[in-house]
């Protein structure tokens, strides 16, 4: 595994805060009532810690959902825009240019959602001023993925009641449904009743955010289509067609997939080091794609932390080195992480047992023989 972002950014700047967390068994048994105000049943139900401190139990009504037409139609339309413009990368009739501009939309705009939409408007994990919120809305925007507060309701519902009925793109409705067929469907009842419950308040209260929620479609077609489509038909003489189905569509389905993969793939394959009972897992592919939004296992553990993860370089976390960046000139400030005692806990009671394969932490409480004054005291007192 990579190295401890955490230790290459521990003394990068003094409001770098670790967020204590509860030292009660609260922590792991994760305990839902099993009926809220609404006699709803979709929070799960805590088993007893007798049995199984970290196991859930998650409940399921029937429910038949119907096809959103127009929703439907406009995922056909730009993936189907996506296979048109690979076509014409592959074929090479896209000019160099357009092939970098492409590239550099993908990933700057990437960092809208991961830095911007994701680890501060979603969970509040640090805070940032005006001038980056304002460049973070600038790319989330590109990107397309919907207003950046109805991005974050859906996130923090997401997080809240994961893996049920209230859950969005709920991945134990399987992979097609967590992937994308949640965009296009009707949502559970119990999606639309709880994200009536969940706070949105900090988000309503951002000039920002609720700016670009209120002209989200005059910008979508300026932003997404616009701009994109615009820049290589004016400044290097680019086919406009090849310009709208490269640098719009095959650029857009690009993100949004990338995106998708985290709600699809990182909840279904890989490792369960920080807790064996929930769904997301930690994913090195989808890390690596989606900047560092691939430690799903742990996100879902420990949400405010602002680096997603326990482990991991900049490479492989590249939107923690960009908040990083920022914080070393003031723009990103109260960065939030989670001591290292408590995620060494968390994992030792929770996890399933993978954490402690890793080269990191391998020979952590190794010995060389008799001797050693690493030898725990109780093996030292039972040799005979």
């Amino acid at each position: 595994m990579p190295p401890n972002v955490s230790d290459s950014v521990a003394t990068d700047s003094a409001d770098v805060k670790t967020v204590p967390t509860p030292d009660t068994n609260a922590v792991w048994e994760r305990k839902r009532p099993a009926q809220d105000e609404n006699n709803n049943n979709s929070k799960t139900s805590s088993s007893s810690s007798s049995s199984n401190d970290c196991a859930h139990e998650r409940t399921s009504e029937p429910f038949r959902a119907q096809i959103r037409w127009p929703d439907f139609f406009a995922q056909l339309f730009v993936h189907v825009g996506f296979v048109i413009g690979l076509y014409y990368l592959v074929t090479f009739q896209a000019k160099f240019y357009t092939y970098l501009w492409t590239l550099a939309l993908v990933w700057a705009t990437g960092l809208g959602i991961t830095a911007g939409a994701h680890r501060l408007w979603s969970h509040k994990s640090y805070k940032a001023r005006w001038p980056l919120r304002l460049l973070l809305m600038f790319l989330f925007t590109i990107c397309g993925q919907r207003d950046a507060y109805t991005w974050a309701h859906d996130h923090r519902v997401h997080h809240k009641y994961s893996e049920t009925d209230a859950d969005p793109h709920n991945a134990k409705r399987g992979f097609f449904f967590a992937h994308v067929g949640w965009v296009f469907l009707t949502p559970h009842p119990e999606v639309v009743a709880k994200r009536k419950i969940i706070d949105m308040s900090d988000l309503e209260a951002d000039p920002i955010v609720m700016a670009q929620r209120r002209f989200y479609i005059p910008l979508f077609a300026l932003l997404v289509i616009g701009l994109p489509v615009l820049v290589p038909w004016y400044y290097w003489d680019e086919q406009l067609a090849v310009a709208f189905w490269v640098c719009f569509t095959f650029r857009f389905t690009t993100t949004l997939n990338i995106a998708f993969f985290v709600n699809s793939v990182a909840h279904m394959f890989g490792n369960k080091p920080y807790d064996r009972s929930i769904s997301p897992v930690e994913n090195l592919a989808v890390a690596i794609a989606a900047m560092g939004e691939g430690w799903h296992n742990y996100h879902h553990v420990f949400p405010w932390d602002y680096k997603t993860s326990e482990l991991g370089s900049y490479l492989f976390n590249v939107t923690t080195g960009f908040i990083d960046c920022f914080a070393r000139v003031g723009w990103a400030y109260d960065r939030k992480s989670v001591p290292a005692e408590v995620v060494a806990r968390r994992a030792a009671k929770c996890g399933d047992g993978t954490r402690f394969l890793t080269d990191e932490y391998a020979h952590q409480d190794a010995v060389w023989g008799y001797g050693d004054e690493d030898i725990p005291k109780e093996d030292l007192d039972a040799i005979i």
